[in-house]
């Protein structure tokens, strides 16, 4: 029998419904779990804690705590979690700051669902042959 390649739980934090919802649906089945999804900074910050999920898809601009702020909570709290930015804006300063911030990678909107599942695929096998 094959061993099932383990499933990537991922969680999305973004206060777009409708980003929240193209995510989810990119993300659905395959060896993707999408276990919590919050619609603010801080909501996603007190889920990501208690869920400790593999991934979190975080937006850059919310309500409450943004994305850059709650990166850094989540790079303290949870150093073994990938966090990807998502964002509408890509100027270089932002990505910037998020990169240097901890992030793993930079998801540009509108997606692109290749694009999507790419970025995390690269940054989880990333995280797992990273030294320790």
């Amino acid at each position: 029998m094959m061993s099932k390649k383990p499933v990537v739980r991922i969680m999305i934090v973004d206060d777009n419904e409708l980003t929240r919802t193209l995510l989810r649906g990119i993300l659905r089945g395959g060896d993707f779990d999408v276990v919590g999804v919050a619609s603010n900074g801080e909501q996603g910050l007190e889920m990501a804690l208690r869920l400790r999920p593999d991934v979190v898809c975080l937006d850059v601009v919310m309500p409450k705590a943004g994305g850059l702020e709650v990166l850094e909570q989540l790079r303290t709290e949870l150093p073994d979690t990938v966090v990807l930015m998502v964002s509408g804006t890509a100027d270089r300063e932002t990505v910037q700051a998020a990169i240097s911030g901890g992030a793993a990678g930079y998801i540009v909107k509108p997606f692109n669902a290749a694009r999507v599942l790419d970025a995390i695929r690269q940054a989880v096998e990333k995280q797992r042959t990273a030294p320790k």
